[in-house]
């Protein structure tokens, strides 16, 4: 009897052991795929794992501003890293999976995207006409929730903010979103004292050929429409970074007093140029090439590296009124947004053909 009530009660400890473990494992499992209902800038509410650790950008413009607040977290990028990039981005993230964007190129990898298995797509940038469609096939093709969040040099802060509640990194992102904001109250207190009748009278120009411009009221002209007086005006904007290709005679009726040239562009061929001398700014020696690494400080793509060019396109016209340390503030900017210490040599180098030209 005694070895009965013995075997007995070893079946019951077994079997309570073994329900316990199976509780254990599937709360895990639970919590693994607990998810929470988010709202996106566009109105769609999608449901999302409650801890996020895998994310994927859908664009290079996504790439910029998330790296800043979650390197960490990235399985794959939407574009290359530029060959400028090892200079100042850690090793581990310049060989991560290229898995294409969803915009620009248009060649977004669904079933690449699928092989890394992250756990959202974040989309970040302008909401455009078809945003709602779009996010909703990219997340009916692969499964993966998928999220746009609208971004524009004025509400990048909020939308720092918004990442920060979506991936559990509010804190990181606050220190992004007032630097941010820091950053817009300057540039509007610099332009301010500078007045409309003060801005330089300036056109953009990319291309190989430098015969492309950013028009006035384009996307991607917003921080230039914002600091200067953009004449390059024309009837059909372009919505490309690549800009409104033009001809020479057209850059001759605007006739401006500054020429900014894209990274790559035509600023080493003008000045042997016959036909670039007719130009006022040429002439003048009032035409600088926009610092590039790892990204266009002015754009392409147009993401928070745009905020590094405000503080540089405003020194570089406005001297008077910017009065600060370039070298400085480059620095806290590349430690913030590419969690990397800018070295002196590394920042003459980026202005050599901007405010480099200025200080000799």
């Amino acid at each position: 009897m005694k070895k009965k009530l013995v075997a007995l009660l070893l079946v019951v400890c077994l079997v309570m052991t073994m329900a316990t473990a199976c509780g254990s494992s599937g709360s895990g499992t639970a919590s693994a795929n607990a998810t929470t209902s988010f709202t996106d800038s566009a109105g769609r509410v999608v449901e999302v794992p409650t801890k996020i650790t895998r994310i994927v950008p859908s664009g290079a413009l996504a790439q910029i501003a998330l790296f800043a607040l979650a390197p960490e977290m990235f399985v794959g990028l939407s574009s290359k890293w530029d060959a400028t990039a090892q200079e100042y981005i850690d090793t581990q993230y310049l060989d991560l999976p290229v898995l294409g964007q969803f915009y620009g190129q248009g060649d977004l990898n669904l079933e690449e995207i699928a092989n890394v298995d992250p756990q959202i797509i974040i989309d970040i940038g302008e909401s455009k006409s078809t945003i709602v469609e779009d996010m909703d096939g990219i997340q009916e093709q692969v499964g993966i929730p998928t999220v746009h969040i609208e971004a524009t040099i004025d509400t990048m802060a909020e939308a720092y903010r918004t990442l920060g509640k979506l991936l559990g990194k509010e804190k990181e992102a606050e220190v992004l979103a007032k630097y941010c904001e820091t950053v817009n109250t300057d540039t509007q207190n610099i332009i301010d004292k500078v007045g409309e009748n003060g801005k330089a009278k300036l056109v953009y120009c990319t291309g190989e050929d430098g015969l492309s411009v950013l028009a006035k009221g384009s996307f991607h002209a917003e921080v230039i429409d914002a600091l200067s007086n953009n004449v390059a005006v024309v009837s059909d904007i372009s919505s490309k970074g690549t800009g409104n290709p033009v001809d020479m005679e057209q850059l001759m009726l605007w006739d401006p007093d500054v020429i900014i040239f894209a990274p790559g562009s035509a600023y080493s061929a003008v000045a042997t140029s016959e036909a670039w001398q007719n130009l006022k700014a040429i002439k003048n020696g009032t035409y600088y090439e926009v610092p590039n690494g790892p990204y266009n400080w002015m754009g392409s793509p147009p993401s928070v590296n745009r905020l590094m060019g405000m503080i540089w396109m405003t020194q570089l016209l406005y001297p008077d009124q910017a009065q600060y340390d370039g070298y400085k503030k480059a620095a806290e900017y590349y430690k913030l947004f590419y969690h990397t210490d800018l070295t002196q040599d590394q920042y003459t180098k980026l202005v050599a053909n901007s405010l480099g030209k200025t200080a000799k």
